[in-house]
């Protein structure tokens, strides 16, 4: 049985991912029919396959990954509201030169204590652009880090490469032109 958390495109990443052949997935399938196919493959074979984001390295992996709830489903809609209003309130300290008196923070310690609690959900952009905020101040007691799961980190050190192959140069010339319309 695969869990319910793990959405339709999540399981069409995984396969493609983990590189299984036997399945042929298309978005038109349902999340039902998705979900047969790869029980069906999960019956029929055990396969290893290659280091990946999941850490999945072979079939009884893959069906223990499935069959457990989807590790970045973790916040409910009410904890994401939490996560999301410590986020502003850090934008603000920050907005305001990092002077707590400007929040709604009675002291630094306090502050502190929500980046604790927020810094597991680094798959979120914002928590990760309050944790970037966080480490700009200079009176900082520590570094944060996110703790961000291995398919975010991938999709982020995707975009990344894409920015550094893609730059784009110019070259700029001074002197007289004559362009001409026809």
């Amino acid at each position: 049985m695969i869990h319910k958390s793990h959405s339709k495109q999540e399981l069409i990443d995984i396969v493609n991912d983990l590189e299984i052949s036997n399945i042929e997935l298309s978005h038109s399938d349902s999340k039902g029919d998705t979900h047969k196919k790869i029980l069906a493959y999960m019956d029929a074979n055990s396969d290893t396959y290659q280091e990946n984001v999941y850490r999945i390295g072979d079939t009884h992996d893959l069906r223990v990954y499935l069959m457990a709830k989807n590790p970045k489903k973790s916040l409910s809609v009410k904890e994401k509201a939490v996560v999301m209003g410590i986020t502003k309130e850090i934008s603000r300290f920050a907005k305001s030169n990092y002077i707590v008196e400007n929040t709604r923070y009675a002291s630094m310690k306090e502050l502190e204590d929500d980046m604790l609690y927020i810094v597991q959900y680094g798959d979120l952009p914002s928590v990760r652009r309050a944790v970037k905020l966080m480490n700009d101040n200079i009176q900082r007691s520590r570094v944060w880090t996110c703790v961000i799961s291995p398919q975010v980190k991938k999709i982020i050190d995707e975009k990344e490469e894409q920015k550094r192959t893609n730059a784009y140069h110019a070259t700029f010339r001074r002197g007289e032109f004559i362009i001409t319309f026809d």
